[in-house]
């Protein structure tokens, strides 16, 4: 009976509401805020007349209605889940192959690949872009350099970002070597907490090194696995300084632009219909967290 009114005491104890407050009004302030004045904006559309002050027009559903009704919106969509897919996978593969290559390394070794790694994962979106856009210059770039060296034939003035296919190769390679960080070292934070008993058992049975990672490793690190597959769909769908700046440097915007490029370009013309767009775009990020806030909960309870 004394342990369940001292829960009740504990669980109506206002001082942890009281130290949440000052975040709760940060995030109210910088998240909050934003969201409500684009929810607002979406239902409004905005002309010339607004540049000399005049009230913009409410048009409710209206740019919810053109923006879903508009097939340039769906093909965008379609590109950006295809590409999230095939960035999300290898980001995920290569990550989690080098979690298990550190797990092998000695101290020395694996201190050095952390620190290349930290470099990848530090340098600036925007800066990454333009050094690997450079990459592949057109006239200067050391991949055509070094392909017209290996294949004899000469690449000089190949593009690799007017074509749509080599663009996302261009933009896969950078969002995936920025990404690789942050699954590696996670993924290898949790293969650690594996007991070596479980797995020195599994070898001794006969389990080979792709058995006991899938059998054993795997299963035991499935909630990090859960929370990194869908932090990287959420990162890889709403990508935009990186297409922006390879675009700066070469390609096709109507081929190539993602959600976040689209939904900026669209803007430049009707603020109302691109903030409807980019509600939608928020309704999908909802959609998919989901699943992630609902396994947290019942991993929870």
């Amino acid at each position: 009976m004394s342990v369940t009114v001292a829960a009740r005491k504990k669980r109506s104890d206002p001082i942890p509401y009281a130290l949440l407050l000052p975040a709760l009004a940060v995030l109210c302030v910088m998240i909050g805020y934003p969201i409500v004045k684009m929810l607002i904006t979406s239902f409004q559309h905005f002309t010339r007349a607004q540049l000399f002050g005049a009230p913009p027009e409410w048009v409710g559903f209206g740019n919810y209605a053109k923006v879903l009704t508009n097939p340039d919106f769906w093909r965008v969509v379609a590109r950006s889940f295809g590409f999230m897919a095939v960035a999300v996978t290898l980001t995920l593969v290569v990550g989690t192959l080098i979690a298990l290559l550190m797990m092998q390394l000695r101290r020395g070794f694996r201190l050095l690949l952390s620190i290349g790694l930290l470099l990848a994962w530090a340098m600036p979106a925007l800066t990454a872009s333009i050094v690997w856009g450079w990459i592949f210059n057109t006239q200067y770039g050391v991949v055509n350099y070094v392909l017209t060296q290996l294949t004899g034939t000469s690449w000089a003035g190949h593009s690799w970002l007017i074509n749509p296919w080599s663009f996302f190769v261009v933009l896969t390679i950078i969002i995936v070597w920025q990404g690789v960080p942050f699954i590696a070292f996670t993924v290898y934070a949790g293969l650690t907490q594996v007991d070596p008993a479980i797995l020195e058992a599994a070898q001794i049975d006969g389990a080979s090194a792709v058995k006991r990672f899938f059998q054993v490793q795997m299963p035991i690190t499935r909630s990090v696995f859960t929370v990194l597959i869908v932090l990287s769909v959420i990162w890889d769908l709403r990508v935009f300084a990186q297409v922006y700046a390879l675009l700066g440097v070469g390609g096709n915007a109507d081929k190539v632009s993602t959600l976040g490029v689209w939904i900026y370009m669209q803007g430049s013309s009707d603020i109302g219909l691109s903030s409807a767009a980019a509600v939608i775009m928020v309704a999908m990020m909802l959609a998919i967290s989901f699943y992630y806030v609902r396994q947290t909960l019942r991993q929870e309870d």
